[in-house]
């Protein structure tokens, strides 16, 4: 009888492993989160607001 590493070893590849299908992590192409607003938006929000606001009180 074989003992155990030779047993399972002798019918499989030289490398066993696969790459990773689903890879963990983000990469450079992975959305920053939903939900979230980019920072030039929330200061064109603001300069309308004030735009607006400067129009109807003045």
């Amino acid at each position: 009888m074989a003992d155990g590493d030779d047993f399972y070893s002798r019918d499989r590849p030289e490398d066993p492993y696969l790459e990773e299908d689903r890879p963990r992590g983000g990469g450079p192409e992975d959305p920053q989160g939903r939900g979230t607003w980019p920072v030039w938006a929330i200061i064109l929000a603001i300069l309308a607001l004030f735009v607006i606001i400067t129009v109807l009180l003045g």
